[in-house]
């Protein structure tokens, strides 16, 4: 991923992400094969919003799931 993730988030991102790109996309991968005809896709624009739909109602759901920060650990970190 290009942004800055945690591994285990990254762990729990990278899985769901697949899944919606196969489920509404059609792409059996979002690994880098190297070859055009692999890795560049035409994609409807419908599946496209249902695909962006499906991920940040992840998206929102692991931010729900994950544990926040509290200002206390942040003090107690020094």
């Amino acid at each position: 991923m290009n942004t800055q993730t945690t591994p285990r988030l990254e762990a729990q991102i990278t899985p769901l992400l697949t899944l919606i790109a196969q489920k509404y996309l059609d792409i059996e991968t979002l690994e880098a094969r190297k070859s055009d005809r692999l890795d560049f896709h035409e994609v409807a624009v419908w599946s496209l919003h249902d695909a962006l739909e499906a991920a940040f109602k992840a998206g929102v759901e692991v931010g729900l799931a994950t544990p926040k920060v509290t200002g206390q650990e942040i003090a107690s970190a020094d």
